[in-house]
């Protein structure tokens, strides 16, 4: 199975996921959003995976610094937009994983779901 891991390495729920995959025995590649940006294509496809809501991360400090325009009337092009600028807005950790069975994303770190899928 090829899985990437999409996050900033010093954010608590990326070292959360990072250590289950080592402690589980999986391989992974690691895409750091510091270093090397958000692909707005990625942001496209996941959003028309599984919707921005899940993955805009509105609780953050990123987020809540925002001026109120900026903070209205969101829909998916302007949460691409927002993403692709600000990629701490990215609910952290996005996972892609695929092998012969097919492809899938995971947003965010719950053990179980991970378990499950990957």
């Amino acid at each position: 199975m090829k899985i990437e891991v999409y996050g900033i390495p010093n954010c608590d729920t990326v070292k959360k996921a990072r250590k289950w995959l080592e402690t589980s025995g999986r391989d992974y590649s690691f895409h750091d959003y510091k270093k090397e940006g958000a692909d707005p294509g990625k942001l496209e496809d996941w959003t028309s995976r599984v919707g921005w809501e899940p993955l805009l991360n509105t609780r953050g400090t990123t987020f809540r610094k925002l001026s109120d325009d900026d903070k209205a009337n969101i829909d998916r092009e302007k949460a691409i937009a927002l993403m692709a600028a600000n990629p701490s807005m990215i609910k952290r950790p996005v996972v892609e994983f695929s092998d012969e069975e097919g492809y899938g994303i995971l947003v965010g770190f719950k053990e179980s779901d991970w378990e499950t899928e990957l």
